[in-house]
């Protein structure tokens, strides 16, 4: 895989995860900061790892399924593995400053 298909599927890849949302907050998992880490293998695998707002997020299922859903679709991807981390674990200095503004933080 050369470096310019790998950015494309790590824009890409970026780009679907700013379409998943824990139902209960108005922001995409993205904005939210808990995307730690996008690989991508040579051979098109690609890796996420992620955390949750709380340890026990009753969504949790379904947002891992719906990353993974998004991702398995971009083209050159092989396979998704979605990995949930809490370490480090996620605190509200983690968004982006539009998510903050979004959700009355600033």
């Amino acid at each position: 895989m050369t470096p310019e298909e790998r950015l494309k599927i790590e824009e890409r890849t970026i780009e679907l995860l700013r379409t998943v949302y824990d139902p209960e907050i108005p922001v995409d998992i993205y904005s939210l900061g808990l995307v730690y880490k996008i690989d991508v293998a040579d051979d098109g695998a690609l890796t996420v790892d992620m955390t949750l707002t709380a340890p026990n997020c009753p969504m949790a299922d379904f947002i891992v399924e719906d990353v993974r859903q998004k991702l398995e679709s971009i083209e050159g991807v092989t396979a998704v593995t979605v990995n949930i981390v809490f370490e480090p674990e996620w605190t509200q200095d983690m968004m982006s400053e539009e998510a903050k503004l979004e959700l009355g933080f600033l």
